[in-house]
């Protein structure tokens, strides 16, 4: 009896190749570049090349709006957190001015105003601005105008009575961007240097020098 013979796999026989997990961009484009061999293209396969392309190009698209709205996120909510710290600086800065000068003369806190603006620092710009409106408000109230704020002062005054009104008006104007504007107002020395000069002139109206 002739042993039996075991035949072995086909020496022809193909393994197929495990591609790594993953999702390739670049395989469907491939795919259909070499299936498009020249002469072999047609307007279907076209299509389809076209169709692939703009899957992929709308796929992108999207991640990169997602993209920029997280970072949109990010910059507003930094840019509220920044607003708030400089409005708190400012309310603290007014504090302090008013705990330090309330109750002496007017003519010691125009110099410290005047310091102020004379400085090369646009926060320092800004308190001087700050300073002058709060005396302003405390002349017009010594002065006997109605009102609980500066503005309603100013509503109750004719430019009859006082010639600089416009002035006033002017100047507290600028008070109040930097009181509202936060970071996103930028003061010039110029302007801030004119806004003074507002005050002043209406300071000299009101007898304060």
């Amino acid at each position: 009896m002739e042993p039996a013979t075991i035949s072995s796999p086909s020496a022809t026989a193909t393994t197929t190749p495990i591609s790594p997990g993953g999702f390739d961009l670049l395989t469907p484009i491939l795919d259909k570049i070499g299936d498009s061999a020249p002469g072999a293209m047609s307007f279907d396969s076209i299509l389809d090349f076209l169709n692939t392309i703009w899957v992929i190009y709308a796929f992108l698209a999207y991640l990169f709006c997602i993209f920029l709205l997280v970072l949109y996120v990010y910059a507003s909510t930094g840019k509220k957190q920044l607003e708030d710290l400089d409005n708190e600086a400012r309310k603290r800065r007014e504090q302090i001015y008013q705990e330090n000068f309330k109750g002496l003369p007017k003519n010691n806190r125009i110099q410290d105003m005047l310091d102020h603006i004379a400085s090369d620092s646009p926060s320092d710009w800004k308190l001087a601005i700050i300073e002058a409106d709060i005396i302003l408000d405390e002349i017009l109230k010594d002065a006997g105008y109605a009102g609980t704020s500066l503005g309603e002062r100013l509503r109750s005054i004719s430019p009859a009575q006082l010639r600089s009104l416009d002035d006033a008006w002017q100047a507290h104007k600028v008070r109040n961007q930097i009181a509202h504007g936060g970071a996103d107002f930028i003061l010039t020395k110029r302007l801030a240097e004119d806004t003074i000069k507002q005050y002043r002139r209406v300071f000299h109206e009101m007898g304060v020098q």
